[in-house]
């Protein structure tokens, strides 16, 4: 079979037109439709320029086959997430493709109850069909089509995680990168005492002020700068179609989302003693020291969104949370938020009397850890086996690429999905020298 090149491993994303157009969004819907016998969806879309094109072939794809299609509009891939268990619908489709590039566009798919689809659990299926051409025929009976506002409802769902009244009047840098954001920060600001500073809140899709992926150490430097001129107690800067938070401290300092994992968990588990929590292989000691001082059992998942809700759902438990910044509750259809984290991490500063930087400095002295860098290399698979006769008297785990560990340091090591990317993160014991020193040893190994 013949591959569709938008057709990623957890949602599809590519160049539009040359990748992804109005043809095929019309077939997608139809594929959709053939895999989850749906009967009714909810749509939504991010801020670029082609969505409302794409937005109107999957809707008519919908509608030909008598489906009844929902439009939320400009939205958050969480808002779909919330829609769909929230609206009772069989499915739901979020067009976006997050912190790609302006030409780029792209869609995240899941099916009743907010559960995802990725490329293992339906979306080759929906491929298939497409290359094939066994797409269903235009029913007689056409679908409806309502378009309904449900950021009152969404914001209201928000209440179940914090509790306002003990959040103090912080100032807050929020930059919501020209995203989808900032007309829900508009809509939060006059319920949380907290003096926000706006940043970029204005939706548009050329992204004027670069691509919205705090990720990106140069696309930090505008939060970065406005905490320093306002003195402020903390700078959060969000993804295009904000399922992802990113911290940075009352000084400017970016902190790793390992950290806020950590402080999450230990947030959460406060008030649920005893529930379980997930992470991933990539950055585990802080998070396990965490979890099993506050009365929880930590439980490992792979890496990636499909893997984590799937691992939440099948273990109950409370909270799952990604170095990457993706952070999963079980009360919000076991889906990623950002904004969830935020309200949250307000909280904890509150209530703890502490900056952020007091927060997180003892994890960060107890666990140093190089962040995740990546390294473009001609054969993954090889170098890895390399690595990993050179680490052979570590203990070693194969649930996500390999990760070593020994007395006072460990790593993972793991491919892109997508490309010729090895990731690699490091942490060790309370010795930041050794951290240091051990990811530049292997770097050295992996570039060479």
């Amino acid at each position: 079979m013949s591959k569709i090149a938008c057709f990623k491993a957890y949602d599809i994303r590519g160049k539009v037109p040359s990748e992804l157009n109005s043809e095929l969004s019309y077939k997608i819907a139809k594929g959709f439709t053939k895999l989850t016998d749906c009967k009714s969806v909810v749509l939504g879309y991010d801020v670029r320029s082609h969505s409302k094109l794409i937005m109107e072939s999957l809707t008519n794809g919908f509608l030909d086959l008598g489906v009844d299609v929902i439009d939320i509009g400009l939205c958050g891939t969480e808002m779909i997430y919330f829609g769909t268990s929230f609206l009772g619908t069989d499915g739901g489709i979020m067009i976006t493709a997050s912190h790609n590039p302006p030409e780029y566009n792209g869609m995240k798919f899941v099916k009743k109850n907010s559960v995802p689809i990725s490329y293992d659990s339906g979306l080759n299926e929906i491929e298939k069909f497409i290359v094939e051409n066994n797409l269903p025929q235009t029913s007689e009976k056409k679908g409806t089509l309502t378009k309904k506002d449900i950021s009152k409802e969404f914001l209201a769902n928000l209440n179940q995680f914090y509790d306002v009244k003990k959040i103090t009047q912080l100032k807050v840098v929020c930059n919501a990168g020209n995203g989808c954001i900032g007309p829900i920060l508009d809509e939060l600001e006059p319920v949380l005492p907290i003096k926000m500073i706006k940043q970029f809140f204005t939706p548009d899709s050329t992204f004027p002020n670069g691509v919205p992926n705090p990720m990106i150490e140069e696309n930090r430097t505008s939060t970065i700068d406005l905490i320093k001129e306002h003195k402020a107690d903390l700078g959060v800067a969000w993804d295009g179609d904000y399922d992802r938070c990113f911290f940075f401290d009352e000084y400017g300092n970016f902190i790793e989302g390992y950290y806020i994992v950590g402080l999450l968990a230990k947030s959460i588990l406060k008030k649920n003693k005893g529930e379980k929590i997930i992470h991933d292989p990539r950055l585990t000691w802080n998070t396990l020291k965490i979890v099993e001082e506050s009365g929880g059992t930590a439980v490992q998942s792979k890496s990636g969104h499909a893997f984590i809700k799937e691992k939440m759902r099948e273990v109950n438990a409370i909270y799952g949370g990604e170095m990457s910044a993706h952070h999963y509750f079980r009360d919000n259809a076991y889906s990623d938020s950002g904004v969830i984290p935020f309200l949250l991490i307000l909280q904890l500063m509150s209530e703890e009397k502490k900056t952020l930087s007091q927060l997180v400095e003892q994890m960060m002295k107890e666990f140093p850890c190089s962040g995740e860098i990546n390294s473009t290399i001609s054969d993954p698979p090889a170098k890895i086996k390399e690595i990993e006769e050179i680490y052979k008297s570590g203990k070693k785990e194969t649930l996500d690429g390999i990760s070593i560990e020994f007395d006072d340091w460990r790593f993972n090591l793991r491919m892109s999905n997508t490309e010729p990317i090895l990731r690699l993160n490091v942490e060790s014991r309370n010795d930041i020298e050794l951290m240091k020193q051990k990811t530049d040893e292997l770097l050295k190994i992996i570039r060479s």
